[in-house]
């Protein structure tokens, strides 16, 4: 029996491969998969022709997403999560790479200036349906749990991208389906914002999809 102001044990830290990096976890936090990464590459071959400017990652959980786009390139990137431990994690994990990082705990608007801009927008919302996290038993609850139809923070990263995005600028939004993306057609639109392209990875039973989105192109 625990005796009394006895606190729980520190979760384990272990140390898994993502590309070229080694990024540091644990059970609170998501572990990379196979569209993360694949995401992070995107992520990283944007950068190649997009114009001078900083990224921010929303969601950030440990990092990995955001730390692979960067790496090498010589861009500053900021971080953004509400959970505390996962900030830690991404402090850690940010010392791995030589570019200018900066991790930020908070809710998206609570952190992020008014007139911050962002020429690359990276994002991985929590998107399971509350009523099938349970088919994840193994991933914390806090980073999958999305409300009722898998979309509901994925929603405010889409408003939080458009506020901060260059007028050139690009979003890459981890969902779930490609039928996710199609129920978010309304809100990019009442944004100023359209899909461009997206891409699935992983397998049956495992897979996510990764949209790319841009501001609107309308012609005079």
């Amino acid at each position: 029996m625990d005796s009394p102001g006895q606190t729980a044990p520190a979760p384990t830290v272990r140390t898994v491969p993502f590309g070229p990096l080694s990024i540091d976890v644990d059970d609170t936090v998501l572990l990379p998969r196979p569209w993360t990464y694949a995401q992070s590459r995107w992520a990283t071959e944007l950068l190649t022709s997009l114009p001078e400017g900083d990224v921010l990652e929303l969601c950030s959980g440990a990092g990995q997403i955001g730390l692979g786009a960067v790496h090498g390139t010589g861009r500053r990137l900021v971080m953004v999560d509400a959970a505390p431990r996962a900030c830690e994690l991404a402090r850690v994990n940010a010392e791995r790479v030589t570019e200018d990082v900066e991790v930020r705990e908070g809710q998206f608007d609570a952190v992020l200036g008014e007139h911050e801009r962002f020429v690359l927008v990276v994002a991985d919302p929590p998107w399971v349906p509350t009523q099938r996290v349970g088919e994840h038993p193994a991933d914390p609850l806090w980073a999958i749990d999305g409300g009722i139809d898998g979309l509901e923070v994925a929603r405010r990263c889409v408003r939080v991208a458009a506020k901060h995005l260059e007028p050139t600028g690009r979003l890459l939004l981890q969902l779930g389906s490609r039928e996710q993306v199609e129920l978010l057609e309304r809100p990019f639109t009442w944004v100023g914002l359209e899909v461009v392209e997206v891409r699935e990875e992983g397998q049956e039973g495992s897979s996510g999809v990764v949209a790319l989105v841009a501001p609107t192109t309308r012609s005079s």
